[in-house]
């Protein structure tokens, strides 16, 4: 019996020990501005490059860019994309791009232009000075694209014209493409042109189905016109997603998902993204998913839950 006495003591004063150990390590993390998070081993990565964005993990790792890139790395994202990078100052596009090259991370897709304003008709027009506008738009994309190490651009065609036939317009899109390209060609950067939904967030878009988008490519014919095949905006207009994306594969140079109803992450609806990503991964795509959706639950919950449904959908 004193034995045992004897062993229970040691053992308290280990866990003792323990726990001023911890709480001393507690305290370093939170003096150095350290989340326990950051603090923690490196997860297992992905089997794809599922891109995050900012703020996806702020309640974690804080309001901080390159904190916030540093936990997605510590959490086993081998990417990240930002749509409005353009409009970051340069300095800090520097830095993102120094922090990424350093923990060997690929950067994923910028919104080049994304017209959203359904009074303005742009890709559909035969419009000189409209051209010149997306032209010089194309270039400074290409410039951001080289600060920041990206391949890959958004481009959504605007608006459709509702006094135009439509395959005048397609004509047009096509043609305003085609100038577009030659801007990007040269400097290697591939523009991805998104179908948006029509029934629940994009009423009047021109470009809406993968087969639309396979029919422009393959007319534009440059390795810098290429399709983002977003899953979410696919599911509401389309659904077909895998014959579909068979049927476009060699256009198709970007993904990105969101569960449907709600624009969350994965498991959240009605899309089997288990299937989905073990038949993008079976078919050989080396490039980026991109997480171009929201959050299901709030604060560090919400965010633990997009990180386990990522880990569950990649476990094929």
């Amino acid at each position: 019996m004193q034995d045992v006495q004897d062993n229970d003591n040691r053992q308290s004063r280990l866990s003792r020990r323990d726990l001023m150990a911890s709480a001393a390590a507690a305290a370093v993390a939170i003096s150095t501005g350290t989340s326990t998070a950051r603090a923690a081993s490196p997860s297992k990565k992905f089997k794809l490059k599922y891109a995050p964005h900012f703020n996806m993990f702020r309640h974690h790792a804080g309001k901080d860019h390159l904190d916030q890139i540093q936990f997605m790395a510590d959490q086993g994202f081998a990417a990240m994309e930002d749509n409005g990078m353009m409009g970051r100052p340069v300095e800090l596009q520097e830095k993102i791009a120094r922090k990424m090259s350093r923990l060997g991370m690929t950067m994923g897709v910028f919104v080049a232009y994304a017209n959203f304003d359904f009074k303005v008709k742009t890709f559909v027009t035969n419009k000189k000075d409209v051209r010149e506008m997306l032209v010089n738009r194309m270039k400074e994309a290409v410039e951001v694209a080289r600060r920041v190490n990206a391949k890959w651009c958004t481009v959504v065609p605007g608006t459709y014209e509702t006094g135009l036939e439509w395959d005048y317009q397609t004509a047009n899109c096509i043609e305003n493409l085609k100038h577009c390209a030659g801007v990007c060609e040269p400097a290697g950067l591939v523009m991805v042109l998104e179908s948006l939904n029509h029934w629940t967030n994009h009423p009047g878009v021109f470009l809406t189905k993968i087969p639309q988008a396979y029919q422009i490519c393959r007319a534009v014919g440059s390795p810098s016109c290429k399709i983002l095949d977003d899953l979410y905006h696919q599911q509401i207009t389309e659904g077909n997603l895998i014959p579909n994306m068979d049927m476009a594969w060699d256009e198709i140079a970007y993904f990105q998902v969101g569960d449907n109803p709600g624009r969350k992450e994965p498991t959240t609806g009605e899309i089997n993204y288990k299937n989905v990503f073990k038949h993008i991964h079976e078919k050989g795509f080396k490039g980026v998913v991109g997480m171009e959706h929201g959050n299901s639950k709030p604060g560090k919950e919400g965010e633990m839950a997009v990180i386990e449904a990522y880990r569950a959908c990649d476990d094929f």
